[in-house]
C-alpha cells in the first residue's frame, strides 16, 4: 500500500513515515498543498494522509481537487479541530475518513489498513488464497499448508499482491511502485531480494516463478 503523507509539521510527517514504513507501507511526503497535488499528478497512490490546515493550498482544497480529478486514492484527514461540525465539514470535503490531532497511533494503522481494502485496485477480500497459501489482510497472517510463516511487512505486501493477482505476473516495477518510496533508487535489487527471501520461507515445492520480461506470479 502507498501512502502519501501531506502534512507541514516535519517531526511528525517523518515520525508518521517511519512508522508507515515499519508497516510494510511505501510512504512518500508532502510538506505543503500545492507539493501534495504536484505528488498525486505524477504517481498514483492508495491513501493521502491529508492535514486539513495546510501552507500554499489547504487540504480542503486539495481534497475537493483531487475528487473532481477523479484521483482513486482513498483520503483520510487530519485536522487539530474535532468537533462534529469539523468532522461533517471535513467528510463533505470529499474525505474518506476523518481524525483530530492528538490521535492513537494504533488507530490510525488500523483506520489506513481499513481504508486500505476499500481502495479501488483491491478485491475487497479479507483472507486472500492460492495454492495452499492464504493471508489474513486484516490481521497480517500468513501460513501455507496450515503452517504460519513468518514475513515481514515488506514480504507480507508482496504476498498480498501476488494473491490478489490469481496467477497473473507482477511486474517488477509495479512492485517497486506499490510498496517502496518514490526515493528507491531504480536500479535496486530491494525488489528481488524481498521476492527471493519470500520464495524462501514459502518452501517447498516453489510457488513464486519469474517470467523474464513479465514479472513474477504465484
Amino acid at each position: 500500500m502507498r501512502v502519501l503523507i501531506v502534512e507541514d509539521e516535519a517531526e511528525l510527517a517523518a515520525m508518521l513515515a517511519d512508522g508507515l514504513r515499519a508497516e510494510g507501507m511505501a510512504c512518500d511526503v508532502a510538506h505543503d498543498g500545492a507539493r501534495a497535488l504536484e505528488m498525486t499528478a505524477a504517481a498514483e497512490y492508495d491513501i493521502l494522509l491529508l492535514d486539513r490546515d495546510l501552507p500554499k493550498l489547504s487540504g480542503d482544497a486539495v481534497c475537493r481537487a483531487l475528487n473532481t480529478a477523479g484521483y482513486p486514492a482513498r483520503i483520510l484527514m487530519l485536522t487539530a479541530a474535532g468537533t462534529l461540525a469539523d468532522l461533517v465539514d471535513g467528510l463533505g470535503q470529499g474525505a474518506d475518513d476523518y481524525m483530530a490531532k492528538p490521535f492513537s497511533y494504533l488507530e490510525l494503522i488500523a483506520r489506513l489498513r481499513a481504508l486500505g481494502r476499500r481502495a479501488p485496485a483491491g478485491s475487497g477480500a479479507t483472507v486472500l488464497s492460492r495454492r495452499g497459501v492464504s493471508l489474513d489482510t486484516v490481521r497480517r497472517a500468513a501460513e501455507r499448508d496450515g503452517r504460519p510463516l513468518k514475513l515481514t511487512p515488506r514480504e507480507l505486501g508482496v504476498l498480498e499482491l501476488l494473491l490478489a493477482a490469481d496467477g497473473a505476473p507482477i511486474g517488477t516495477e509495479q512492485l517497486r511502485d506499490s510498496l517502496w518510496d518514490a526515493a528507491l533508487d531504480p536500479a535496486t535489487t530491494a525488489v528481488r531480494v524481498t521476492v527471493h527471501s519470500l520464495r524462501r520461507k514459502l518452501g517447498d515445492p516453489p510457488l513464486i516463478t519469474h517470467d523474464p520480461g513479465y514479472g513474477y506470479r504465484l
